[in-house]
């Protein structure tokens, strides 16, 4: 009989290796399963290389974005929208939960899928369950379409016979993700728009405008000196008009430095945190993350994850730097067998609110009813400020081009003025 050797979690997060016996693959990862625990790796002792085999999630990915299980040749992979795999999953929970049988439903979906990414997929991912595979194991081969998060609570409700629940919870969250991302854009349509007029009419001036009435000045004043504001504006002009080339080279450098900065833990750190605190938009960047950490550890322990790997995936998930080492306080502590709301209190990332209501959903056992309703406060919250900073902004940004093209205007007419009296 076969020997395969595995990797796996138990119900507190713990990592444990074993040797087990059984004749396939898909009967070793459904022993490993029976003994409570969640299989990481499952491969055949003595196979080669060509019988090992992930068993469930891609490669764990650090805070700054950048997996082990990275291949170039995953860029060059046809990509799937967050809409259209919001749908999809949508989908598939509908067809579960009337009864149908997932292969047949993966099936179902593939007839109808116009998407090209997800299209392989579905055809892959129906091949591997029909081969005996789950279907967690078959998302897992397509880390570049199922990210960390949607394969793990999978695999939970595979474990504990709630699937089409656990999709339904996923196209929820899905959903409200996307919500707030639409109204995060429609909100910041008008201000883009206003400040690529302002800058297309600053461009106008600077470079056909401004350079004339420098001519005129030259041929009226005769060499006398300008007004200082003046100085200023024409040395602009010029600037902007003949020296075009180093300011792009100057932003050009400040987006490579920033991209090499955030490629570093240090850089990520530093970047992050001052994404944080930088004003008016570090409160809602930090309520957004909030927000992002309770909803996904909510869902994911809502959905049957155990705590600590519930962490670990939100920790890969949280998508800025300093929140995510804040989890890693969080998941440290909690497995020395502190409870959450003390680390997340001493790492100064959560807000006073989050640990109580976090302090006392661990006191009362229902601590993912309670992150979840720390998520919708905070997402309303982030509505709000969205809102309230819209409003702002669009009188600051119209006062603000008023002001410089007010500038220009003075600056322009104050040696025309000196010319009129003199010719007076």
């Amino acid at each position: 009989m076969p020997r395969f050797r595995y990797v796996a979690m138990d119900g507190n997060g713990t990592e444990a290796e074993g040797v087990i016996d059984a004749d396939s693959q898909a009967q070793a990862v459904n022993a490993i399963r029976a003994k409570g625990m969640f299989p990481t790796r499952v491969s055949e002792v003595g196979g080669g290389a060509r019988s090992k085999k992930r068993t469930n999630a891609p490669a764990r990915q650090s805070s700054t974005g950048s997996g082990q299980g990275f291949q170039l040749s995953s860029l060059f992979k046809p990509r799937v929208k967050p809409k259209r795999l919001m749908v999809f999953t949508r989908q598939l929970a509908t067809l579960i939960d009337a009864g149908l049988p997932l292969l047949r439903g993966l099936r179902i979906l593939l007839k109808q899928e116009k998407s090209k990414g997800l299209r392989e997929a579905l055809a892959g991912m129906g091949e591997s369950v029909e081969g005996g595979s789950t279907f967690s194991e078959a998302l897992g081969q397509y880390p570049h379409i199922f990210d960390n998060l949607y394969v793990n609570m999978v695999r939970a409700g595979e474990a504990g016979g709630v699937l089409e629940e656990v999709l339904t919870r996923l196209a929820e969250f899905q959903e409200k993700a996307e919500r707030i991302k639409a109204k995060i854009k429609s909100a910041m349509v008008y201000p883009v728009v206003v400040l690529v007029a302002a800058l297309g009419i600053l461009t106008f001036l600077m470079i056909f405008i401004i350079p004339r009435f420098a001519a005129i000045f030259d041929d009226l004043l005769g060499g006398k000196a300008l007004p200082g504001l003046t100085q200023v504006v024409i040395g602009f002009s010029n600037l902007i008009a003949n020296r075009w080339y180093l300011i792009l080279g100057v932003i050009f450098g400040s987006v490579i430095l920033f991209k090499v900065l955030k490629a570093t833990p240090q850089g990520a750190v530093i970047l992050d945190n001052i994404k944080l605190k930088v004003p008016p938009f570090g409160g809602l960047f930090r309520k957004g993350a909030i927000a992002r950490f309770a909803r996904t550890l909510g869902t994911l322990m809502g959905s049957g994850v155990p705590v600590l790997q519930a962490l670990s995936i939100v920790r890969d998930t949280a998508g800025n730097s300093v929140v995510s080492n804040a989890i890693q306080d969080v998941h440290d502590a909690v497995k020395e067998g502190e409870s959450m709301a003390t680390p997340m209190e001493s790492c100064g990332v959560f807000p006073g609110m989050v640990v109580s209501m976090v302090d006392v959903g661990e006191e009362t056992g229902a601590l993912p009813e309670m992150l979840v309703r720390i998520a919708d406060n905070y997402d309303e919250e982030v509505d709000n400020a969205v809102e309230g900073m819209t409003s702002i902004i669009e009188p600051i940004m119209i006062v603000l081009l008023a002001l410089i093209i007010g500038t220009i205007v003075i600056a322009m007419f104050v040696p025309l003025i000196s010319i009129i009296s003199e010719m007076t």
